[in-house]
């Protein structure tokens, strides 16, 4: 199977498609002047507390307030309470977690009055941007991503990503994780570290500390509403998360974004440098390689199969409606229980890649449906 990662540059961003075997099974979207990023933390203050809903809105400077649920604040909230705390009123000059007293947690079945006030100063991460009326969503509980590793602030455990099988890669990972993270940080450790040695591991684990070191010396002096730690692009970004060895070619059609992916892809995967290649062809890029087709095809509330069948997908305010049919694809089979398995294991594939899309939208990429 080849993977290509197609990017077109745009007067407001940039568009970004993945292709599997020439197919779309990704397509984003990076807008320059998007005030949100899933991944970004910030110091917001609390706007109102609703215990009717057990969450609270916070204000991170949108139109709308964002939405703090009470499960989505982590067990250790009061330690990124108290932390910040310290830290704004300077009697905390390190970042350093192995020399600040966790709180208690909290009870999982609490109340967020318990814990939350009106006006309180906030340390919270966007898990989902603003989508039509509705705010960002948040969480309390921390995270900053890397290549191989994801930094948890305030936590103590070292987990594995489950798609890591083997029992003796998953005991190597956690020991020499184990050994060089700073203490107060968990660590969760990527599909992509499996069969690296510790220098990787210890590399990409030093950035990410340094990031935290860096959102601290900001937050001593951060106003609300004020990001402390930003994503980086997305484009990068999502380098960071697919780029693996089955990866055939970037194609790029802008000599600044080009410039920009090889020396990130130079950093963390130089072996993968030579693949990066810069479009010059006469067609726009998205029609040579016959996405913008694609797009069209996938954005309507109709969908075809190749087997004659149809899939209506709709949108309603709580939820999305598959309705799945078998067109002329009736007419071809010996019966009909023949025929509803036939189009039933093709649909199946289908609203998998669809559903692939549209989980993308969390991060403001933009799902098929």
């Amino acid at each position: 199977m080849s993977n290509e990662l197609i990017i077109n540059s745009t007067q407001n961003g940039s568009r970004i498609a993945l292709l599997e075997d020439k197919k779309l099974v990704e397509y984003h979207q990076e807008q320059t002047d998007k005030q949100f990023n899933v991944g970004d933390i910030y110091i917001g203050t609390v706007r109102k507390v609703v215990p009717g809903l057990n969450a609270a809105f916070i204000d991170l400077g949108y139109e709308k307030d964002a939405f703090l649920h009470y499960l989505d604040m982590g067990p250790n909230v009061r330690s990124v309470i108290s932390f910040t705390k310290r830290v704004q009123s300077n009697r905390k000059s390190t970042s350093d977690l192995g020399k600040h007293k966790f709180e208690p947690e909290i009870d999982k079945m609490g109340k967020i009055n318990q814990v939350l006030s009106k006006n309180q100063r906030v340390l919270v991460q966007v898990v989902k941007e603003p989508i039509s009326t509705k705010g960002p969503r948040l969480s309390c509980e921390l995270s900053i991503a890397g290549r191989y590793l994801i930094l948890v602030p305030f936590s103590k455990s070292v987990n594995v990503s489950k798609k890591i099988s083997s029992s003796d890669e998953r005991k190597r990972l956690i020991r020499l994780v184990s050994s060089i993270k700073p203490e107060g940080f968990g660590v969760i450790i990527r599909t992509v570290a499996e069969g690296k040695e510790v220098a990787d591991l210890d590399r990409d684990l030093t950035h990410l500390v340094d990031s935290w070191k860096m959102g601290v010396r900001k937050l001593r002096t951060a106003k609300p509403p004020e990001v402390v730690i930003g994503e980086i692009g997305k484009t990068t970004s999502l380098l960071r998360d697919v780029l693996n060895e089955s990866f055939d070619s970037i194609m790029v059609d802008d000599q600044k974004i080009f410039d920009d992916i090889k020396s990130y892809i130079h950093k963390i995967a130089p072996e993968k440098e030579s693949i990066v290649k810069l479009y010059n062809g006469k067609p726009k890029i998205f029609e040579s390689f016959g996405i913008e087709k694609q797009i069209k095809s996938l954005f309507g509330s109709s969908v075809s199969l190749k087997g004659g069948g149809y899939l209506i997908i709709e949108h309603t305010e709580a939820l999305h409606v598959i309705d799945v049919n078998s067109g002329n694809k009736s007419n071809r089979e010996e019966s009909q229980e023949t025929t509803a398995l036939s189009v039933n294991l093709e649909s199946a594939k289908e609203v998998a890649r669809q559903l692939r899309g549209a989980r993308h939208g969390r991060y403001h990429r933009c799902g098929f449906h």
